[in-house]
């Protein structure tokens, strides 16, 4: 068994109740789209009808390795796509939450996360416009209170 597939097993045996994974970036880059496949469906396998959600990492992607990324995701039976962890450097961008939307839309099912970088009410209502069903952001508060957070604080 592969180490993500037993991390999620005991995700969701400890309470998980969702599932973040980051898509093999290399897999994706070098085409092995079979791999890419494999390794989220046996992610939403084992993770016992909790969703889950693809996080692409769009920073590292061209535009032909999001939509592949994006499309790979939807068919293997992923619940979110997500933009970034946030961790590697970037952030998400309006463009890239459209393009993913555009992307998994045929689905109907599968929705579409922003997350990294979003730290202003602005940037989070320009995140929702393009298409984003939920936004991952540690500047809650600030975003409530329609203020900004400088980069690279919380």
């Amino acid at each position: 068994m592969d180490l993500p597939v037993s991390e999620t097993q005991v995700a969701v045996e400890e309470g998980a109740k969702e599932i973040d994974m980051v898509i093999s970036i290399g897999a994706l880059k070098s085409k092995d789209y079979a791999l890419v496949y494999s390794d989220i469906i046996a992610v939403v396998a084992a993770a016992a009808g909790h969703p889950v959600k693809v996080i692409l990492e769009t920073v590292f992607l061209s535009d032909e390795e999001k939509i592949a990324g994006a499309f790979i995701a939807a068919e293997a039976g992923a619940a979110f796509v997500k933009t970034c962890t946030g961790f590697s450097g970037g952030s998400a961008s309006v463009a890239d939450v459209a393009l993913m939307k555009k992307t998994v839309q045929y689905k109907g099912r599968v929705q579409v996360k922003a997350s990294a970088g979003i730290r202003s009410l602005k940037t989070c209502l320009e995140m929702l416009e393009a298409g984003a069903d939920r936004i991952g952001s540690s500047s809650g508060v600030a975003i409530l209170e329609n203020t900004q957070v400088p980069s690279g604080s919380y």
